[in-house]
């Protein structure tokens, strides 16, 4: 091999380099500290006060068996999937919705209107969850005021019954105009011969979408779906800025929460280390087994 071909060889490694040190510095390196400090404990001598009084032991599988038992840890698990439930069919469903819309060519301000829709996204976690969380409280929300100015006498939004889906509502809100500009992108970059074809056979609107439009954006829908799910199973922001503004949040509202407390509050970073890892890899169970899903139905289907 010359000169030249080994520089050519060694060019693609070398632009990725850069990623590949940020990557091992700010990811990996994390994840295996995590993983390495999940298997740890502290031991404690005497009243442990003094100079060696607390020493860092093997824990073995102890902390993630604490956290599994952890009478807070199921109700989290369940309330979060009670959470997905509400927001990824209804975020996906309205991004689908706004995005066929918006390609059939109904709305002369597609610009502004994409420009609209997307624009929540831009907007941060927490500052969404604070001005949600204003127009939650009953004393100081404008639309509570209006509403009993009708006669309507709004929820408290914040309340057990609903702060479910007061906090689903702000993902929603903010998660829609994301997966509307993947899906209205992968719409636009259908060839329009088979809209007209169809439309010469005799087809509506309606069936175009459902027949020609959603089966072949299939895989911009996979790929929403299955960043919906990961973002759902590390929600985090939004009840933790709502929980000042509450007393239904409590500190372990969801696992993330748990973890955060358990490491910041409780001072216990073994148990969040081994809670963090549970969540990893359920997150990569259920990504990958709705990968799996969606492969064998759709391998099925051709065959």
């Amino acid at each position: 091999m010359t000169t030249t071909a080994r520089r050519k060889s060694g060019a693609p490694y070398l632009f990725l380099t850069p990623a590949l040190l940020l990557f091992g510095l700010f990811l990996a390196a994390p994840i295996l500290y995590a993983g390495y400090l999940s298997l740890r404990r502290v031991k404690v001598s005497g009243l442990g006060l003094g100079a060696g009084s607390r020493t860092e032991i093997w824990a073995g599988l102890e902390n993630y068996t604490r956290s599994l038992t952890d009478p807070e840890f199921l109700p989290s698990v369940l309330r979060v999937g009670a959470y997905g439930l509400i927001v990824v069919p209804c975020m996906l469903g309205l991004a689908l919705v706004m995005a066929l819309l918006l390609d059939a060519g109904r709305t002369r301000v597609s610009t502004f209107a994409r420009t609209a829709i997307f624009l929540p996204y831009a907007v941060p976690a927490v500052i969404a969850s604070l001005l949600w969380g204003f127009l939650y409280l009953p004393r100081v929300s404008p639309i509570v005021d209006v509403l009993d100015k009708v006669g309507i006498t709004a929820p408290d939004a914040l309340s057990s019954s609903w702060v479910l889906y007061s906090v689903a509502n702000i993902a929603i809100w903010g998660g829609t105009g994301f997966n509307m500009i993947v899906l209205y992108t992968a719409l636009r970059s259908i060839p329009t011969d088979l809209f007209e074809a169809a439309r010469i056979d005799g087809a509506s609107d309606i069936a175009i979408a459902l027949r020609i439009k959603i089966p072949i954006i299939g895989p911009s829908l996979v790929m929403t779906t299955l960043f919906s799910l990961i973002a759902t199973l590390q929600v985090f922001a939004e009840p933790m800025t709502l929980r000042p503004l509450s007393n239904t949040i409590s500190t372990t509202w969801t696992p993330l929460m748990k973890v955060y407390r358990d490491a910041f509050v409780r001072n216990d970073i073994y148990a969040a280390a081994a809670t963090s890892v549970i969540i990893a890899l359920a997150t990569f169970v259920i990504s990958y087994g709705f990968l799996k899903l969606v492969g064998s139905r759709a391998f099925s289907q051709e065959s």
